[in-house]
């Protein structure tokens, strides 16, 4: 009996000594994709280049209209939703898109704490509106880009994830620099029939 109460305050005496120390707070761990470009197919009315990680699916909204896609990056749980309309000379069409296209991102005012806007002129002369937005939003990047008389493109970056924003930064760089990309390499074609 003396043996166990000796080994009892052994055990009590040596667990007390090792202190305890809590775990750090962890963060997702995210394995960026390689980044290698492919031509989207060639079935739109507009043709740029697109990773080769991503997928490309048409928009299943009940609103989707023909060429709408989204080009899902399965790796990173996101996916850029592209919206594309035919303007047919039609200057309040085109008024119209742009005001839409600014109230769209003007909706994620509540929560973000900025919307940084820039112009973006492209190697072949076209110019898009890129939106970069802060703060906890479901939205952190969106764009449109326009000819002005016959084709509209809009799209926005969303994470299909709750995950915080500041833990997906290099998610949301490294898609920044596939849309400015997709914004570079953009051609406008005729619409297939």
């Amino acid at each position: 009996m003396r043996n166990k109460a000796w080994l009892l305050v052994m055990l009590v005496w040596f667990g007390c000594e090792q202190t305890y120390t809590p775990k750090q707070k962890g963060y997702n761990r995210l394995d960026l994709p390689e980044r290698t470009y492919i031509p989207l197919p060639d079935s739109l009315p507009y043709q740029f280049q697109i990773s080769k990680a991503a997928k490309i699916f048409r928009d299943s909204s009940y609103i989707a209209e023909r060429y709408w896609i989204d080009i899902y990056y399965p790796d990173i749980v996101a996916n850029v939703q592209l919206t594309y309309k035919s303007l047919n000379n039609n200057e309040q069409l085109l008024k119209e898109l742009v005001n839409d296209a600014y109230k769209l991102t003007s909706k994620h005012q509540q929560k973000a704490y900025a919307i940084n806007e820039t112009i973006v002129l492209t190697p072949s002369g076209k110019t898009a509106v890129v939106a970069e937005l802060e703060g906890e939003i479901p939205s952190q990047l969106q764009f449109f880009i326009t000819d002005s008389t016959e084709n509209f493109l809009r799209g926005a970056l969303y994470f299909r994830t709750s995950t915080k924003n500041d833990s997906l930064a290099p998610a949301i760089e490294y898609l920044k620099i596939d849309i400015i990309h997709l914004l570079n390499t953009l051609e406008w074609k005729e619409p297939n029939s």
